[in-house]
């Protein structure tokens, strides 16, 4: 019901830009006659939002001004979103806080990044192994993920809506060839959420960085490897100057989901309406967001290839398959830290077996057919 209700107010939103089309071309023929429009009387929000990205990230940050740009379109201006990047209100990791505490009225991030404090919420940005976009979109629009996610974080006062996702990322950006498992062992990496956990597992030890604090640390050898997103994003930080090699497939993030966070009392203080509309601009930017990095990402590839000569190499499959061994177990052990993690694995899982089977048939045959007519040129 909740779902309906959802799908709903995404209608009711699309039928409002519907009338707010009809309505600017009325407005639109009264200036023609020299009639003054008329003025919406409806009550007027200044709201904050603040990001765990650093400024003009494409995509991410980009995404975040375009979400509040769009929203402003789609009210008439009767919800006003001022945009912080990380530091220029609450430092990077602080967003869910500021979101939940009511200091500000929205966030943009990447639910891993709470795993501290609410470790359920690590699912609902990428699980190792796990969805794709395709698939993580199916889960929340389709197969109850979103209801799950309202429930994870209601009791912090937040109201959580899809609004961006990468697609698959890379492997990342290492320092010394990676052969075998024993290869992580004592290896300091950057890399966030169950992933992060991971590697652990494996021997190696993770740094929580923020975007802005990566390729310094990289560069000085603070950490050996990081992982970011994909070439359109590791092209502009540069990780190329710092690390030799450039691994794939991103197996740690398939299809990493962006966040926005509503603070609850603030959301619900909003005519029925202004939340339809937030929650479907919100889809829009998700959609958006997924072609950005798809449209992009390739380009960016043969850039780093052709003209910085970059290792790009593929995981070793006994690797991978080491790697898939223990992101089961990790993912397993995670989920029996607490209930609320437990019933978000569980339904995870379901519905993955469910689109898995779905997949074998389409997606993964499909491009195995396809895949020489795009080879990468060296």
């Amino acid at each position: 019901m909740k779902r309906r209700r959802f799908l709903s107010k995404a209608g009711l939103a699309a039928t409002g830009a519907a009338a707010t089309t009809v309505v600017g071309c009325t407005q639109q023929k009264k200036e023609d006659a020299g009639q003054a429009p008329a003025a919406h009387t409806g009550k007027t929000y200044q709201w904050k939002m603040v990001t765990t990205w650093p400024p003009n990230l494409p995509v991410m940050q980009t995404g975040a001004e375009r979400f509040a740009k769009r929203v402003g379109e789609a009210t008439d201006g009767r919800i006003k979103i001022q945009v912080f990047a990380a530091g220029e209100l609450v430092p990077a990791l602080s967003v869910f806080d500021a979101v939940s505490e009511g200091t500000v009225e929205c966030g943009n991030g990447a639910a891993y990044y709470w795993a501290g404090k609410v470790p359920a919420a690590q699912w609902f940005a990428a699980v190792p192994f796990g969805f794709n976009a395709q698939g993580i979109n199916s889960w929340f629009y389709s197969g109850g993920g979103l209801e799950l996610w309202e429930e994870i974080y209601a009791p912090f006062n937040i109201v959580p809506r899809p609004q961006g996702n990468t697609g698959v990322q890379m492997g990342g950006w290492f320092r010394k060839e990676m052969n075998t498992i024993a290869d992580y062992k004592g290896l300091k990496m950057r890399i966030p959420g169950l992933g992060g956990k991971v590697v652990s597992k494996a021997g190696g030890t993770v740094v929580l960085l923020p975007g802005g604090e990566i390729f310094t640390s990289l560069e000085r050898g603070v950490i050996d490897a990081t992982e970011w997103v994909g070439p359109m994003h590791d092209l502009r930080m540069g990780f190329y100057k710092a690390a030799k090699y450039y691994y794939y497939p991103g197996w740690h993030e398939p299809g990493t989901c962006l966040e926005v966070m509503f603070n609850k009392k603030a959301y619900d203080a909003l005519p029925k309406e202004l939340q339809s509309i937030l929650d479907a601009v919100a889809a829009e930017v998700n959609l958006w967001s997924l072609c950005e990095f798809e449209a992009g990402n390739g380009a960016a590839l043969q850039t780093l290839i052709s003209d910085h000569g970059v290792n790009l190499v593929r995981f070793p499959e006994p690797l991978l398959k080491d790697l898939r061994k223990l992101a089961t177990e990790t993912l397993e052990e995670e989920a029996d830290k607490d209930p609320a993690s437990r019933k978000v694995h569980e339904a995870y899982k379901k519905f993955k077996a469910q689109v898995g089977v779905w997949g074998s048939v389409s997606e993964n045959p499909y491009y195995n057919v396809i895949a020489d007519k795009y080879a990468l040129k060296k």
